[in-house]
């Protein structure tokens, strides 16, 4: 018998969520990002749940790679770019689209010759300050990969740093954006998951989902059940062992729970090395044969514990969901101090998986 875990990938809930995205984002297509393996749910989960999306997008060239073997026709977009010259060529063989987003990729276009024209996305900074063109070189760039035989065509991207945060929003990205690329009259790529949802004014021609694909909520004043969004993957284990509690007795390493009177306890098979937060605090919420209940004392490598003293009908062999499609992740994250997408990807490969 295997030890009592595992990782459920949902399908339906993966079509689900994408076909909520193309609702939100009438008129544009959709790129589903699978980076990191889905998000921990495994690329070919994604690629089997969505056979007619417009597209994809990742970082990795063997993962682009993989997609094209497995027959995958639509188009792929890489999210970094090329790494080199050599994977330029590879972008020309498999007809992989790439950003670009600094004066290298110009230069590797201008010198290499390519089996064929790449089409590419132009990433310009608006103010999350990690990759791109300053917004104010798009024409210079865009005219300089417009004289370019390798260039079939372009796009034009940016990134929003708070497009999850209502207080801030996505303007001054937006007006930045807009002051930059006036008179270009090229296709644009700008929304991810939460601008999908709450900026419809940022559509533009195609949309970048990436954590509400995986149905976790992108906003953070609104769940994931509002947006009519579903989890795409559930984590549960079972009890293995039940303890007796007295008041005073402690739990865990660290000692950091103790009892202030009798209670009884259950022994998850489930640990921070199968991807369960160490630093989730006693109160975290699971779920307990379908009941509600808290996370007792510190989370150990192979097991953590959990409170049964109101569950009667507990004990060894109860089903316990530590997020899925009945427990928020996002709840959970909260709870952690973290969010759903390290939840998500921080799933060990010793999880069996399944997928339903």
């Amino acid at each position: 018998m295997t030890r009592p875990i595992e990782v459920v990938i949902h399908r339906s809930a993966l079509h689900h969520n994408y076909q909520v995205i193309k609702q939100r984002a009438a008129g544009a297509r959709a790129l589903a990002v699978i980076k990191a393996n889905a998000y921990g749910h495994g690329i070919e989960q994604v690629v089997a749940a969505l056979p007619a999306a417009d597209g994809f997008a990742l970082l990795e060239m063997p993962a682009a790679l993989r997609l094209r073997a497995m027959g995958v026709t639509q188009p792929i977009l890489l999210l970094e770019g090329a790494f080199s010259p050599a994977e330029l060529q590879l972008c020309a063989e498999h007809d992989l689209w790439l950003a670009i987003h600094e004066p290298q990729h110009l230069e590797w276009l201008t010198q290499t010759t390519l089996v064929r024209p790449v089409q590419v996305f132009v990433k310009l900074n608006t103010g999350m300050n990690r990759l791109g063109f300053a917004a104010e070189q798009a024409s210079a760039v865009v005219a300089q990969l417009q004289q370019l035989p390798n260039v079939a065509g372009i796009t034009l991207m940016t990134h929003f740093a708070t497009a999850d945060d209502p207080a801030v929003g996505v303007t001054a990205q937006w007006a930045r954006f807009q002051q930059g690329t006036a008179g270009l009259g090229l296709p644009v790529s700008l929304a991810n998951s939460a601008a999908t949802f709450a900026y419809p004014q940022v559509h533009g021609d195609w949309v970048r989902p990436g954590i509400a694909l995986y149905g976790s909520s992108p906003l953070a004043d609104q769940s994931a059940k509002s947006l009519g969004l579903v989890a795409a993957m559930t984590l549960r284990a079972k009890i293995i062992s039940t303890q007796q509690l007295q008041a005073g007795d402690s739990v865990g390493y660290g000692a950091t729970f103790t009892a202030d009177r009798p209670m009884r306890i259950g022994t998850v098979a489930c640990g921070y090395a199968d991807g369960y937060p160490r630093h989730a605090p006693t109160g975290t919420p699971v779920l307990v044969a379908g009941q509600r209940s808290r996370l007792l004392g510190r989370v150990s490598m192979d097991m953590l514990c959990v409170d049964l003293t109101a569950i009667d009908a507990a004990g060894i062999g109860s089903e316990v969901e530590l997020w899925g499609q009945t427990l928020s992740i996002d709840e959970v994250a909260a709870s952690a101090g973290t969010i759903g997408y390290e939840l998500m990807c921080a799933v060990a490969p010793r999880v069996p998986m399944r997928v339903e």
